[in-house]
């Protein structure tokens, strides 16, 4: 991969991953559902155990979020801790905060007809 391409390349799953984010500060499913791709799984520890979902379930948990964080004046917190690509796949980390807690994200991606998409996030509550 050239460097004008892996420039692209994070540049491309960089705005995935700002439009992830946006969503759930918007409580915006529609916009949760772009970003994954359809057969995507979202598992992980909340402090009460696993939890398993569908795009569409973790869509519907966004969306009840409501007044949604922004509404409520929420801190907004997302940082890239890292980023590695392989072809059309990459793993990415992140750490954002969202409904008081502190989540730490990794995601299995993909590249899809050039678009950037989650296939799987697995996450966990700091603290």
């Amino acid at each position: 991969m050239t460097t004008e391409n892996q420039t692209q390349t994070c540049t491309d799953i960089a705005q995935c991953i700002e439009r992830y984010y946006e969503s759930l500060c918007t409580s915006d499913a529609d916009g949760v559902q772009s970003v994954f791709h359809p057969s995507a799984k979202i598992t992980g520890y909340l402090p009460d155990g696993l939890h398993e979902m569908t795009v569409d379930d973790f869509a519907g948990f966004v969306q009840s979020q409501q007044p949604s964080p922004d509404e409520q004046g929420a801190d907004r917190m997302l940082e890239v801790l890292s980023c590695e690509v392989a072809g059309d796949t990459a793993s990415v980390r992140i750490r954002e905060a969202y409904l008081g807690m502190i989540f730490v994200d990794t995601f299995g991606m993909l590249c899809v007809d050039g678009d950037w998409l989650i296939y799987n996030k697995l996450f966990h509550v700091e603290g």
